[in-house]
């Protein structure tokens, strides 16, 4: 009886180890995926210390125990973790890719043409679309904006880890912040900022009569399901039906789309419905991604496409230094990952700010905000199309027609008309370890208004 039990616990031991390698073995692309691409991006786009980099940001989960080799020649960062390894390459335009499918040398081939970059250069004009910032507004409390800066950066009175801090009021720069180690030339991550900047994207072939949103999104896999209902407007507002998990802390739908598939828009569109078209409101990173990908199926072909986001709104709202990172498979990724300073988002934040015109030209359709801002059906007056609302009182210190980017770590645009303001924080934030306390921080920017 003995010799059973035992034969059966080292049985079961075995089985249960098989499973744990099986398990691990999965979640190893995810792993080194994560901080090679990262890392590769912060060195290599926003020009950062990488010691600083695994300090703050890769400093947590399994993630810390990844190793990271730096080659500064050929521009990479290869990552390992047990007999995991994942390399990430940078290309000049394109920011850092992994190495998935296809293979590094056709990553390379992906191609920025010189009529895409800006005519001007932003040091020599003025704000907005160049960096000579005006005297600030008449009647600011300027010693009040000081102090929540210095809470913000130094006294941790709203809690998080800031690295950027803007203020525009009446179109016009009030404070800006940095951390150490930043300034107004650094590249951040969007993260899910990214999502609205696809939101403008996808407005401007409105405009240019190349999209519908209403129609169906006329997709090959969907044809021939229920699937076929799902409209652009459908996949904006959160609302599509498919299946989907964007839970960052596992191996997720999210995760493994970001980190270990080289098609990010093909793992989405693959997903099943899980509810009826429209009826159910929840998050996914996924249906960004398709939106992106449909954007380029609109092109003739890759090099128009690539051009299109700085043609038609990077160079005419003074962001031409923003990088827009594609997926393996050379589509943006409209989910995540945009690389931009701390004043291109307040730009930004002022195109939806001005509805949809920035510094007296037209760059979204007329009523595309409104449309923007119009709460999706079944979230509860919390989110519109790929941005936040207030409606749901989620800033209860905020007036309910502010709507916001958010990205993830704590990533923000906050946008408030009935201010006219625009304010930016980024930085390194995690749920729920050191989350800001963006409610009580807008409470206290809005006191020193006028």
């Amino acid at each position: 009886m003995k010799k059973r039990i035992l034969y059966a616990s080292g049985l079961g031991g075995i089985v249960f180890l098989s499973w744990g390698i099986i398990y691990l073995n999965t979640l190893l692309p995810i792993i080194t995926g994560y901080h090679a691409r990262y890392l590769c991006s912060a060195i290599f786009v926003s020009n950062r210390d990488p010691a600083d980099v695994e300090a703050v940001e890769l400093d947590f989960s399994l993630i810390r125990y990844v190793k990271g080799e730096i080659n500064y020649h050929e521009k990479s960062v290869v990552s390992r973790f047990l007999w995991g390894r994942s390399k990430a390459i940078y290309q000049d335009g394109f920011g850092s890719t992994l190495v998935r499918d296809p293979d590094e040398v056709s990553l390379k081939e992906k191609k920025i043409s010189s009529l895409a970059r800006a005519g001007y250069d932003q040091d020599t004009i003025a704000w907005p679309l160049g960096n000579i910032i005006p005297e600030s507004e008449a009647g600011i409390n300027k010693t009040a904006l000081d102090e929540i800066s210095d809470n913000l950066f130094s006294r941790n009175k709203y809690k998080g880890n800031a690295f950027a801090f803007m203020v525009v009021y009446n179109g016009i720069p009030i404070t800006e912040r940095y951390r150490q180690g930043f300034s107004a030339k650094t590249r951040f991550l969007s993260w899910s900022i990214a999502k609205s900047f696809t939101n403008a994207l996808a407005g401007i072939m409105v405009g240019e009569g190349r999209f519908v949103i209403y129609r169906g999104a006329d997709i090959t896999a969907w044809k021939t399901d229920e699937r076929n209902r799902i409209t652009i407007n459908d996949l904006m507002q959160m609302q599509s039906g498919l299946r989907w998990n964007e839970d960052y802390g596992n191996r997720s739908d999210v995760t493994q789309m970001l980190y270990d598939k080289s098609d990010f828009a093909g793992f989405a569109i693959g997903q099943p419905l899980e509810f009826p078209v429209g009826s159910h409101w929840y998050y996914s990173s996924g249906s960004a991604n398709i939106v992106s990908f449909l954007i380029r199926d609109h092109f003739r072909d890759d090099s128009a496409y690539y051009d299109f986001s700085y043609s038609r709104l990077f160079n005419r709202i003074g962001m031409p230094d923003a990088v827009f990172e594609t997926d393996p498979s050379g589509t943006l990724v409209g989910s995540s990952y945009l690389y931009a300073t701390a004043r291109d988002y307040a730009r930004f934040g002022q195109l939806y700010l001005g509805d949809g015109i920035f510094n007296g030209e037209r760059i979204l359709p007329e009523g595309w905000v409104k449309y923007t801002t119009s709460p999706a059906t079944h979230s509860n007056g919390n989110y519109g199309s790929f941005f936040w609302l207030n409606q749901g009182n989620y800033y209860p210190s905020a007036p309910d027609d502010l709507f916001c980017c958010n990205g993830h770590d704590g990533q923000r645009i906050f946008i408030i008309p009935s201010k006219n303001l625009v304010v930016v924080v980024l930085g390194y934030s995690p749920k729920p370890d050191n989350v800001m306390n963006f409610d009580l921080l807008l409470k206290d920017i809005i006191a020193a208004l006028p």
